[in-house]
């Protein structure tokens, strides 16, 4: 994504980008999450905490290493903004027996970051109510300031709405050259939060999946570089 920054600019200038949500001001973080300077919150879609050692057990073979990449991450930004409280919007574990794989040491990395901040576990169609044995709260959705935070995009149009699930995805076609990562999608009044997690992957935002949730017109995207976060027209993106 380099190439889309000016270069009189420094990198720092890139590591978040405004956004709105319905009137409300939020900033948009280079790893995935979205930080709400109003309510002082971090929020987070689709950790699947330990999702290669689920496949691992099922003979498929991957690195066993994504729970501890993820929570490395998560900490950093966790750091950068220094939130009180953190929603995480369902899926955080990718089956409801992750925490009984997951490495001790990951477990006590995940302890210490609950324990000075308030943790609001959002269920998902993974993980269901699997937070609740490390502590906080575990809600179906939550409602903050008229924004409702839930794990699936609900049916039909709709307002007020911030939630993951989708792991949207965008891929951007320049000079002969195409980019594909993971993005941040919206229209001003409701916003899809790509995927966290080191092993998720993502889906074309021009997939018919999305259409349901925002229709044909006046997608807003934020794709996700190495350098930063980075607007980017709905007109330039490609399907796969």
């Amino acid at each position: 994504m380099a190439g889309l920054r000016p270069e009189s600019l420094v990198l720092s200038d890139f590591s978040d980008q405004p956004m709105s949500v319905c009137g409300k001001a939020f900033r948009a973080h280079m790893s995935g999450a979205l930080f709400w300077p109003a309510e002082d919150a971090l929020i987070v879609a689709d950790l699947h905490l330990e999702k290669g050692s689920h496949f691992a057990a099922r003979g498929h073979m991957l690195p066993p290493y994504d729970t501890r990449e993820t929570l490395h991450k998560l900490a950093e930004v966790i750091d950068a903004y220094d939130a009180a409280s953190i929603i995480a919007l369902g899926d955080s574990f990718h089956d409801a027996e992750a925490l009984e794989r997951m490495d001790e040491a990951d477990r006590e990395t995940l302890a210490i970051m609950l324990a000075d901040r308030e943790w609001i576990w959002i269920t998902g169609n993974h993980d269901g109510e699997a937070g609740a044995a490390l502590g906080g709260h575990v809600l179906d959705e939550l409602v903050v300031e008229g924004i409702t935070f839930r794990h699936e995009p609900a049916a039909g149009a709709r307002t007020h709405e911030i939630a993951g699930h989708m792991h949207p995805a965008a891929r951007l076609v320049m000079n002969g050259t195409a980019l594909r990562r993971p993005c941040f999608v919206g229209n001003g009044l409701r916003l899809v939060l790509p995927a966290f997690g080191a092993y998720t992957g993502g889906l074309n935002i021009m997939d018919d999946a999305f259409l349901p949730v925002f229709g044909e017109e006046g997608l807003s995207v934020w794709m996700l570089g190495q350098e930063g976060v980075y607007p980017v027209a709905a007109r330039l993106l490609r399907e796969d």
